[in-house]
């Protein structure tokens, strides 16, 4: 076996951390890019807010000696204590903090200290309504309860059935049955059927095998249809209207405004505050050689911090106005009227790589007259040849079949097969699966359980 040495010369790209920089930027959301500033801001003296200084705040700082900052400082401390009056200008802004949104277990624990006078019974109502989840459902047994808080189960299921005629209606319920049963009596509608439903045919009621209950109860079908409209008027998480959960706000990036039939685009930018270099840095002239090496540094990173930011923004302008161009059709008529679209033709177009513009839609959203929509939804990749050529999207497809559905005799709704065989003729081939996974996506049931008997 030889050995021999070889000289062999290759391309390679290697990334320096400034353009990992610039890429990340570039990528980033509104919020995560004014998260990302307000760090490199807090840790960069170089870096100032534009809109934050005056032309005069350097003679500010010149002018101002001890004894000013001292009674500045007098001054502010009496604000703190409330010294100082209201005026008309205070009243201009709202200081106010305000109160947190309330969940369910707030409001049932202040149901309980309005009901129970007697310390006892209010412990262990407190215990119950901590053992109850965001739905309204109670998770733990009497007897666990009874054991845990050392009293009888009885007592523990006298002061349940006190919880349970709480707002909102049918909370504090073991099983579902239970909570429709309460809400149910509070509308003085549990009787008849709707009560036999209720108690004894829920998971038929599940799979609309109303056929069955009618059999079952000897009733005519009709009038099980018409208990049943009762009961799905009925909540079966009476917990889920009270906020639990966090709201996620989402703020557009880019903002799509029809201006004398033209469309224009406009890059949202008062998320990202505007940056500048600090004028007391800019003169390192009497500085020493280690403080002028650092403070060169920090002012090369917020210059090239400055200048990602300018060029996400204008990247990110040239790729909302292409997708306004290829996608002109869903602007003016809606998102059946979307169609494909690949990356590859941004890039092309732009004269840019295809990962550019994969960074530059990633974490967006754009504003338009339809709403506020992620920008990846303009690149659709499950696009349908279908049988004159056309490429259609599943947003049409799903557009289609739910309009055939809506559309639909209740008595003999359309199965998966029909609804299949109605698309073909429509030039739109694909399989009676396809169709099902779509109707399923679009949150309609099969046509058993969507047959209506009324």
């Amino acid at each position: 076996m030889k050995q021999d040495l070889a000289l062999n010369i290759k391309q390679k790209l290697i990334m320096t951390p400034r353009m990992q920089q610039s890429v990340k930027i570039l990528q980033m959301s509104s919020q995560d890019l004014h998260a990302a500033i307000e760090e490199e801001y807090n840790e960069n003296p170089t870096l100032e807010f534009a809109e934050l200084k005056t032309d005069s705040d350097s003679d500010i700082r010149q002018k101002l000696t001890v004894d000013d900052i001292k009674k500045l400082a007098e001054f502010l401390d009496n604000g703190k204590e409330g010294h100082h009056s209201s005026t008309a200008a205070d009243d201009e802004y709202d200081f106010t903090i305000p109160a947190e949104e309330k969940n369910l277990a707030d409001y049932l624990y202040e149901q309980v200290g309005w009901t129970f006078t007697d310390t006892k019974k209010r412990n262990i109502a407190d215990y119950i309504v901590g053992c109850i989840d965001d739905c309204g459902y109670l998770t733990a047994t009497l007897e666990d309860i009874a054991a845990l808080t050392q009293n009888p189960v009885d007592e523990i299921e006298a002061i349940l059935q006190i919880i349970q005629s709480f707002e909102p209606a049918g909370v504090g319920a073991r099983n579902l049955s239970e909570c429709l049963r309460l809400q149910a009596r509070r509308l003085a509608i549990y009787n008849g059927l709707t009560a036999v439903i209720i108690d004894k045919y829920l998971l038929q009621l599940a799979k609309n095998q109303l056929k069955i209950i009618a059999q079952a109860e000897n009733a005519d079908i009709t009038d099980v249809q018409k208990a049943v409209a009762i009961i799905k008027k009925l909540t079966p998480k009476p917990g889920a209207a009270y906020g639990n959960e966090q709201i996620e706000h989402i703020i557009p990036d880019v903002t799509v405004r029809q201006i004398d039939g033209k469309y224009v685009v406009l890059v949202n930018e008062y998320t990202v505050p505007s940056l500048r270099i600090s004028e007391l840095y800019r003169n390192t002239h009497n500085m020493d050689a280690q403080t002028k090496k650092y403070v060169e540094q920090r002012v090369n990173s917020a210059i090239w911090l400055i200048n990602s930011i300018e060029q996400r923004r204008q990247t990110l302008f040239n790729v909302a106005s292409q997708i306004v161009l290829q996608q002109k059709d869903f602007f003016d008529n809606g998102y059946e009227y979307l169609r494909p679209l690949s990356m590859k033709t941004i890039a092309e177009i732009l004269g840019i790589h295809e990962s550019t513009v994969s960074r530059a839609i990633a974490n967006k959203y754009m504003e338009t007259s339809h709403g506020i929509i992620s920008s990846r939804k303009f690149f659709p990749a499950n696009a349908v040849s279908t049988t004159t050529g056309e490429e259609m999207i599943a947003a049409k497809i799903k557009t289609v079949i739910k309009n055939l559905i809506e559309g639909e005799n209740s008595a003999k709704p359309l199965s998966d097969q029909k609804i299949c065989d109605l698309l073909q003729e429509q030039a739109i081939d694909i399989s009676r699966r396809t169709v099902m996974k779509y109707r399923e996506q679009l949150g309609y049931q099969s046509s058993t359980a969507r047959k209506q008997y009324i």
